[in-house]
């Protein structure tokens, strides 16, 4: 089952191509969608990918397969896929439709630098993509990683350079290690806790102090659930 965004930007893709045989460009999905940046964007299309509605071909520049439509689109079994371009860079498929178990292994967009340290501005766009394994995604949701930048969560295990995979959610429990958006303009990665009104994000480093914040002026865009490090 797809959810409305999902929906809206699969017919938008198949109403384009269907009267214009060309695709609409990420920057007229965005607008389309009203989505802030691409970013966005690229968690629908990735999602579509794993729910079986699309496919990314491999090693052909900005090139997805339409493979089928729900019925509310006029999906039928004599459905022909079509190829569409994207703005997508070559590289394999990063999902297939398989369900996900731990032996599997997996592509995901790494979507920018996180400040472990001083916020930093918002991620906004996909810079390349890591493997990671399947165990770290075996879970429902998108998923997507961050390279950090900062030391504030070192007595956490979380180092400068590291690359934090996130499970993306709007909701967290005290406690969960997230990816804040203060003010819809920085994003950080802190631990999380709920203190009546107001959202305390904890740093793991004692050089920092707990940023207490209006709960309505942090917004959770993800929740920590694995970490790759290069020696």
């Amino acid at each position: 089952m797809l959810t409305k965004k999902q929906l809206d930007l699969l017919a938008f893709i198949h109403q384009r191509v269907q009267r214009d045989g060309v695709p609409p460009s990420f920057d007229e999905m965005k607008l389309a969608l009203d989505l802030r940046s691409k970013s966005g964007i690229h968690r629908l299309i990735t999602a579509l990918e794993e729910r079986g509605f699309i496919r990314r071909l491999a090693h052909r520049a900005r090139a997805i397969e339409v493979v089928k439509l729900p019925e509310s689109l006029g999906g039928a079994p004599g459905f022909a896929p079509r190829v569409i371009d994207g703005d997508r860079p070559d590289s394999p498929p990063p999902h297939s439709a398989q369900p996900v178990t731990a032996q599997h292994a997996f592509d995901v967009p790494v979507m920018g630098r996180i400040a472990a340290g001083v916020p930093i501005e918002a991620i906004s766009q996909v810079s390349h993509t890591v493997t990671v394994p399947g165990g770290m995604i075996a879970g429902q949701g998108e998923h997507y990683a961050l390279e950090v930048r900062g030391d504030s969560m070192i007595e956490a295990g979380i180092n400068d350079g590291d690359i934090v995979v996130i499970r993306e959610t709007s909701v967290a429990d005290n406690g969960d290690i997230v990816v804040a958006l203060v003010e819809d303009q920085e994003a950080t990665l802190k631990r999380f806790r709920r203190q009546g009104a107001s959202v305390a994000l904890e740093a793991a480093n004692a050089a920092y102090e707990t940023r207490v914040l209006p709960s309505d002026k942090v917004k959770v865009q993800g929740r920590l659930v694995g970490l790759i490090r290069t020696y």
